[in-house]
């Protein structure tokens, strides 16, 4: 298999990746997610589509530069009842998206886009519901503070392989997805060029 380019600086979906024998060469797409987010949620889209939309065009952007590659763009929001939530930029922020999602069911949405030659060939975007338990403020700050900026930034408000886990009651989905990648349907793609 060829090696395909990974549009994201994300850790994560480079370890998956990796644990799943697809050899990746990262080059990040630097695009600027919240102008385009706030366009599209002022054209009234979906969590679903704005996520399909930012994969595109992280592949796109990289693939434009990069001729005769697969280059993978991916990005994954939570959807709680059709309102957007995207990653902290604060603790505070964490705490508050946290608060948010305490004791409630949401959507985690990943999305993957393949492109070449500055076009989308292939895209993909699976779902996973995440009902997380009751707690009380307290602990919400307790568990962030166990998490490293690294960790709090790269991975949303939780770890789904770590500390993460311990937030929900019930998880109806492919962990692969909720750390930002189905990489199943990646590899099956790949391997059937």
């Amino acid at each position: 298999m060829n090696k395909i380019i990974l549009a994201s600086k994300s850790k994560v979906r480079r370890e998956i990746l990796s644990k799943y024998n697809i050899d990746c060469i990262v080059e990040h797409s630097n695009v600027d997610e919240e102008p385009v987010k706030k366009s599209l949620l002022n054209e009234g889209a979906s969590p679903e589509v704005i996520s399909k939309n930012l994969a595109e065009l992280k592949a796109n952007k990289v693939s434009q530069k990069i001729n005769n590659y697969l280059v993978l763009g991916a990005d994954s929001v939570i959807d709680l009842n059709g309102e957007l939530i995207s990653k902290p930029e604060s603790r505070n922020q964490a705490l508050s998206i946290l608060k948010k999602l305490n004791g409630k069911v949401h959507q985690l949405i990943s999305s993957v886009c393949i492109s070449k030659n500055g076009s989308m060939i292939w895209n993909y975007t699976d779902k996973a519901n995440l009902t997380m338990k009751e707690f009380s403020d307290n602990e919400l700050k307790k568990y962030l503070e166990k998490l490293t900026d690294e960790a709090l930034y790269s991975y949303n408000v939780y770890q789904i392989e770590g500390e993460g886990k311990k937030l929900f009651s019930k998880i109806d989905g492919d962990e692969n997805t909720i750390m930002g990648l189905p990489v199943d349907k990646i590899k099956q793609y790949v391997e059937s060029l």
